[in-house]
C-alpha cells in the first residue's frame, strides 16, 4: 500500500531486516533520550518477530536499497469493545527520509490492517514533549487522550511479582 509515485515501498519485515531495525530502535531511543533503557539484541527481535510463537509484527519502508523506516506493532484487546486492537509500539522514519510521506504511509497501512482484521482500536503512545509528533498524529486523525497515563512495571519491580 504505497502512495502513487512514491519513492518507497512498504512490506512486511523479513529476517534480513532485523539488523537495520535494531539500529533504528537505537536511533529512536537516542531521539527520545532513552538510550540507557535499550537492551534488545538482534536475536531477541528475530525470535519475537519470526520465532515459533511470534508476539510482534513489523512493516518496513524501503527507499531504494535503504531501509528507511519501520512500524513495529502487536495485538491487544479491549474488554469494553469486546474486540482486539492494534498497538503501535514503534514508528520510526530515519531523518534522511523524513518529509516524504513514509510516516503517513506506515500509519495508513496499519490503520487499514486494523480495519481488515476487524479490530476496534488502533493505539500508540507519544511523549508529551514531542510536539512535532503530536501535531502529526492529530493531523492523521488521532486523539491524544489527556486523562490516561501509561503504568509500567519492569526490572526489579517486575521480578518482585514472582513466578506465576
Amino acid at each position: 500500500m504505497n502512495p502513487p509515485n512514491a519513492a518507497f515501498t512498504l512490506r512486511a519485515a523479513e529476517p534480513r531486516d532485523v539488523p537495520a531495525m535494531i539500529a533504528m530502535i537505537h536511533e529512536l531511543a537516542e531521539f527520545e533520550r532513552l538510550s540507557h533503557l535499550v537492551v534488545i539484541h538482534a536475536d531477541d527481535l528475530h525470535g519475537h518477530l519470526f520465532g515459533p510463537k511470534p508476539v510482534v509484527e513489523a512493516v518496513v519502508a524501503e527507499a531504494g536499497a535503504d531501509l528507511a523506516g519501520h512500524a513495529l506493532f502487536f495485538t491487544n484487546y479491549s474488554t469494553f469493545l469486546g474486540r482486539p486492537g492494534l498497538w503501535l509500539e514503534d514508528l520510526y522514519v530515519r531523518p534522511a527520509h523524513r518529509g516524504r510521506g513514509l510516516g503517513e504511509a506506515l500509519l495508513q497501512h496499519l490503520g487499514a490492517l486494523a480495519n481488515a482484521r476487524g479490530y476496534g482500536r488502533f493505539e500508540w503512545s507519544v511523549l508529551d514533549w514531542n510536539e512535532h509528533a503530536i501535531g502529526f498524529y492529530q493531523r492523521m486523525g488521532a486523539t491524544v487522550l489527556p486523562d490516561w497515563r501509561i503504568c509500567r512495571v519492569t526490572g526489579d519491580a517486575l521480578r518482585r511479582f514472582g513466578p506465576p
